[in-house]
């Protein structure tokens, strides 16, 4: 029996006045899995997620949360879920451990259930050693992890992160990462939105890209990168142009194209029939024609260049 997803968004709309955020937006998202929310600023990412979130109700469509209506099902929902919104107050008066103690008991938690708790989020974000310290006085990246530590406190199952990477230093940012896939390891299911693609390509097993309030694509995250072929494709990259190398591809079967170099890189492209041809009898071909071969690989579309060709250019509002 398939497991159902942990998120299940079918026609979802919802308008601010005259301004359409989100139009007939239709997406699911798989257990323990991290999925990338993506799309330029003002595509709408922000109000699905608040929707998410039950913070907004839907104007039309239907969410589900574990398979719970988010509106009729708040409250259960909400025990699952944890949000960590793109711009979050902070209470900077208070140290790391005050701070999370705090939504402990707004949780309901006795003492001895917020010590353990608050010892076991500090250990996996690595703030053990902050907890006396003001939040006032730590870093935007150390007052990420506070923040993320807070949304753990009360053991949610779903994970939704609106822009968590937003402000941070390169090093900051692979850190927050890492923690990512760890907490996927234990079984969370993170939805994390971000207009910057290629900063989650290595995190995500699928994504969404979201543009003028549309779903642009959805699915796994190697689906969006080799994109709608026919085939399969390779790439050859030479130590120079080697003019019968096109020759002895060309004459192979189920060969359907050879790209040539371009920009002055020796660097060819073959597409080709996988039921026909296989990668091996193509590198042979090319070895055997006297080529020196630098790098033979899979012929992917660059991220970017996916999302490019996905969204609009324009102004947003």
């Amino acid at each position: 029996m398939d497991t159902p997803p942990v998120i299940d968004i079918r026609n979802l709309r919802h308008a601010y006045k005259n301004h359409v955020a989100v139009a007939d937006v239709t997406f699911t998202v798989d257990a323990r899995s991290i999925h990338g929310f993506v799309g330029p600023n003002g595509a709408g990412k922000t109000t699905t997620l608040k929707v998410l979130a039950t913070l907004l109700p839907p104007q039309t469509g239907t969410v589900l949360a574990f398979g719970k209506d988010i509106v009729r099902e708040r409250n259960s929902v909400r025990q699952k879920i944890g949000y960590m919104p793109d711009h979050f107050s902070m209470y900077r008066q208070m140290t790391v451990f005050e701070y999370l103690d705090f939504f402990g008991a707004a949780y309901g938690m006795s003492q001895s259930q917020r010590d353990k708790t608050i010892a076991d989020v500090l250990a996996l974000t690595d703030m053990a050693g902050r907890k006396d310290d003001f939040v006032q006085g730590l870093s935007r990246g150390m007052q990420q992890r506070v923040s993320l530590a807070r949304v753990l406190v009360h053991d949610p199952d779903l994970l939704l992160l609106d822009e968590p990477a937003s402000g941070l230093d390169p090093r900051a940012r692979i850190e927050l990462m890492e923690i990512l896939q760890e907490l996927k390891r234990l079984g969370k299911t993170i939805f994390i939105s971000s207009h910057i693609l290629s900063e989650l390509a290595e995190l995500c097993d699928s994504v969404t890209i979201l543009d003028r309030g549309a779903v642009k694509y959805t699915g796994t995250m190697r689906g969006l990168i080799v994109g709608e072929k026919s085939g399969d494709a390779f790439a050859i990259t030479l130590a120079a142009e080697h003019p019968p190398l096109v020759a002895a591809l060309t004459a192979l079967p189920g060969i359907t194209r050879v790209q040539q170099p371009v920009n002055g890189e020796a660097r060819y492209t073959i597409e080709f029939d996988p039921a026909a041809l296989s990668p091996n009898a193509i590198l042979q071909a090319a070895l055997a024609s006297g080529a020196s071969i630098t790098a033979f690989q899979e012929d992917v579309k660059h991220l970017n260049q996916a999302f490019m060709d996905l969204t609009e250019p324009g102004v947003r509002a």
